[in-house]
């Protein structure tokens, strides 16, 4: 006890520096989380900007289009999380297969969560909001947004298990800059697509979503191909064995991973539930609460990415991260 305190309300130089190295060690991995987070909201705030420009009618048929979108995103990326700190605890107990093992069960979790979501999602979307009441002109809207929207669900709930990958290796920076890269590649195919620009087709809210789904799988692609070309993560062959399952990692990603889905669920379903309630009042007011939310949000996101880092995450929070490197590994697989 003396080693640590000098005092009974004094630390001891060493435990000043054991405090002091540990928090620059998680703000070094919050601050590329945090700035992913943003990136990933600058995405979405880009879109809003460009369809607010086709008038209130657009903007509130991409409003509950996303409403539809980001529930199934938060359901996937929710249950995914989990992989976070799972391939941290087996990177920290310095087992290679298992940290391998875990981002193979997150991306069949993902395959399995959204792949049938979009299938079933796509020609049901314009009945759903009608029966929950919203104007049909934007119901009709949302459908054609969606048709092409959803497609990006699978790679963007991807991307998610390869950054949490990534940052449980103490390495969230390749997230970082494939996100930046994203959101001005986003800007300006977005914009062509909408509008018509540089040759493109003038497809307005299916071209918006259309520019979506195409930044989302070239963010995954480049991620993936991070993950299997770069050191340190090339060692790890993300995607050896794929076909061979882990059925104990499975069912751990979803007993950790659906508390955490349910969580995000029940607090996001509050901005979704009034996004709904807009469109009992009106057109107008569900583009203006849309307006509204986005910039609370791009505010919202530098708190809450360094306290509960959602999408961006090597964990439900960067201490996670730390906590889970310290402790021990569970019981050793022999399988690959």
């Amino acid at each position: 006890m003396n080693d640590i305190f000098t005092s009974s309300t004094e630390l001891s130089p060493r435990a000043l520096d054991a405090w002091r190295d540990e928090a620059r060690a998680t703000l070094v991995l919050t601050g590329p989380l945090v700035l992913t987070s943003l990136g990933q909201i600058a995405i979405q705030t880009t879109d809003v900007i460009l369809i607010g420009r086709l008038g209130a009618n657009a903007l509130a048929a991409a409003t509950l289009g996303y409403v539809v979108f980001f529930t199934a995103f938060v359901v996937g990326m929710g249950t995914v999380m989990a992989t976070a700190p799972l391939a941290a605890q087996a990177f920290g107990a310095r087992q290679p297969r298992a940290v391998r093992r875990v981002v193979r069960q997150g991306l069949w979790i993902t395959i399995l969560l959204t792949v049938p979501f979009c299938l079933a999602a796509v020609p049901a979307s314009e009945s759903l909001l009608l029966a929950l009441g919203q104007p049909a002109e934007v119901a009709a809207g949302a459908h054609a947004y969606l048709s092409t929207l959803l497609w990006c669900l699978p790679t963007a709930v991807g991307f998610v298990v390869l950054r949490n990958f990534a940052a449980a290796l103490n390495r969230p920076e390749p997230a970082l800059w494939v996100m930046m890269a994203g959101v001005p590649i986003n800007a300006v195919l977005a914009y062509a697509l909408i509008f018509g620009a540089f040759g493109l087709p003038r497809l307005e809210l299916i071209g918006a979503g259309l520019a979506s789904a195409l930044v989302n799988l070239a963010m995954f692609v480049a991620m993936l191909a991070i993950a299997l070309g770069l050191r340190p993560f090339r060692r790890y062959y993300v995607l050896g064995h794929f076909w061979r399952p882990d059925w104990a990692i499975f069912r751990r990603i979803f007993v950790l991973g659906t508390p955490i889905a349910g969580a995000i669920l029940m607090e996001y379903g509050v901005f979704a539930v009034a996004a709904l309630l807009m469109g009992w009042i009106g057109t107008v007011s569900i583009a203006a609460h849309q307006i509204a939310l986005q910039i609370a949000s791009v505010s919202f996101m530098v708190p809450y990415g360094i306290g509960r880092q959602r999408c961006a995450s090597a964990m439900r929070s960067a201490g996670a991260t730390r906590t889970a490197h310290a402790a021990p590994a569970g019981p050793r697989s022999r399988s690959a």
